[in-house]
């Protein structure tokens, strides 16, 4: 008669003393996404570009040498030099100080941009999601109604002309609160359908039947169930932002001088790039790192909340 040696699992009690001793150690979702997001260099790289550009922005106030108003009548038109890191604009203005606040300021763009909708579109398509009926297909008309208005037509009448709010606001807060205006509808239409799932599940059911406020059970208990989606909203509204900031500024109809941003020095330089190639490369190459290192940074986060994703590589086993 054979016998087969097998080797023994571990116990309850060897687990349970290997969590006591800290041996063991349990992750928590949020850790496992950290670690996920580490794993990903791409991810990784996109983030370090994006906060030394913040840095930039922030911290380039102490490093310029001129301001960007100041006018140096003895290096007009000029390139690059010890004087002036970036050159010089064809009216004597220094670049690097232009540089300074036009990445400033499309960074604040979108990151203003960028969070409020997504965190407006999650109230709203979390509350059409829960109470139905007939408040919904009001919420849905009027989102729907929206969607419908032509942008580009009111961010011409916003910003164009004299008196009213341009004069009483600088353009770029014009700019920002009508991208941010008309830059929500989408998500909240795909948090509904969201939220409509979540409807049907036992802890939503028992906050109803406790009888829990209908807005805390949508603040509480569908907001953070979507929590995932709306890291990639707010790095995805970011990226859409700034393209739109550059894209208003660049045909005219957005920030105006003497507001500055990468669209603003974009525009000026574009039919001058043979003259002065510096004036436009510079503020083409910080777009390029600025909404390239987010997409990098979106992509690394969707794939960090995706279980199922193998692109950051499998944990190692020890």
């Amino acid at each position: 008669m054979s016998v087969v040696n097998s080797a023994p699992g571990p116990s309850e009690e060897h687990l349970e003393e290997a969590l006591e001793s800290g041996d063991e150690q349990v992750m928590g979702k949020a850790q496992i996404i950290f670690r996920r997001f580490l794993r990903n260099k791409t991810a990784v790289a996109g983030l370090v570009i994006f906060l030394l550009l913040c840095l930039f922005s922030t911290a380039g106030v102490f490093l310029q040498q001129w301001d960007k108003t100041t006018i140096d009548p003895l290096n007009i038109g000029t390139g690059p030099s010890a004087t002036h890191w970036f050159g010089t604009s064809q009216g004597g203005r220094d670049l690097f100080a232009q540089m300074v606040e036009g990445i400033r300021t499309s960074i604040v763009i979108g990151l203003v941009v960028g969070i409020g909708s997504a965190l407006f579109a999650a109230i709203y398509g979390c509350t059409m999601a829960y109470f139905g009926g007939r408040l919904e297909r009001i919420m849905l008309f009027i989102l729907e109604a929206l969607i419908m208005v032509p942008s580009i037509l009111i961010v011409a009448i916003v910003t164009s002309g004299g008196g009213g709010l341009q004069s009483s606001l600088p353009g770029w807060i014009l700019l920002t609160i009508v991208i941010l205006i008309f830059g929500w509808m989408g998500a909240a239409r795909l948090i509904r359908s969201l939220g409509k799932s979540l409807m049907s599940r036992d802890f939503v059911k028992a906050a109803q039947f406790m009888g829990v406020h209908p807005f805390k059970i949508v603040w509480r208990h569908l907001v953070p169930n979507i929590g995932s989606l709306l890291v990639l909203d707010i790095t995805r509204g970011v990226t859409a932002a700034i393209l739109a900031e550059i894209a208003f500024s660049f045909i005219g109809i957005g920030i105006k001088d003497p507001d500055i941003s990468l669209g603003v020095l974009i525009g000026q330089a574009s039919s001058q790039v043979s003259s002065y190639p510096w004036m436009f490369w510079y503020p083409l190459l910080a777009m390029f790192f600025l909404t390239g290192s987010l997409s990098m940074l979106n992509d690394g986060l969707r794939d960090a909340f995706d279980p199922s994703s193998t692109s950051v590589g499998k944990a190692k086993k020890k």
